[in-house]
């Protein structure tokens, strides 16, 4: 059984290519995928999503910089931190924390959605490319 966690890293232009490289030297990456998006508002500002396999080991004096774990809500398209989802949570149901408070999703479609310094930070993204990585070749 895969043991999995879907990590982003924040990266842009200038930097991409390095980013990718480092990502693939971290980690194996789960169905050779590397889904480069960029901010709507910054097309400078990419991030770079992709499943990595938890049951390798990494080394952690390797990690990208920037680099963040998150969830996805499949149906919206949407990446989020738990702290950010309990952030908005609490945003649209009167400063209440609830379980069972349903999220409007539509309205984050195509989103990123975390915390930065305690702020809560809605990222519209737009798919830049999708980097195929050869899992033989490219973690040597």
């Amino acid at each position: 059984m895969v043991n999995s966690q879907l990590l982003i890293t924040f990266t842009n232009n200038k930097k991409l290519e390095e980013t990718i490289q480092n990502i693939k030297n971290t980690y194996t990456i789960i169905f050779n995928k590397i889904y480069v998006l960029e901010n709507e508002s910054n097309t400078k500002d990419l991030i770079c999503s992709y499943n990595v396999d938890l049951n390798f080991k990494i080394d952690e004096n390797n990690i990208p910089p920037k680099t963040i774990g998150v969830h996805r809500k499949k149906s919206s398209n949407t990446l989020y931190t738990i702290n950010a989802l309990n952030h908005l949570v609490s945003l649209l149901n009167d400063g209440k924390l609830d379980a069972k408070f349903q999220i409007p999703w539509e309205n984050y479609k195509h989103c990123i959605l975390v915390t930065n310094n305690g702020e809560f930070k809605k990222i519209k993204t737009r798919l830049n490319k999708i980097v195929e990585i050869d899992s033989i070749s490219d973690k040597i």
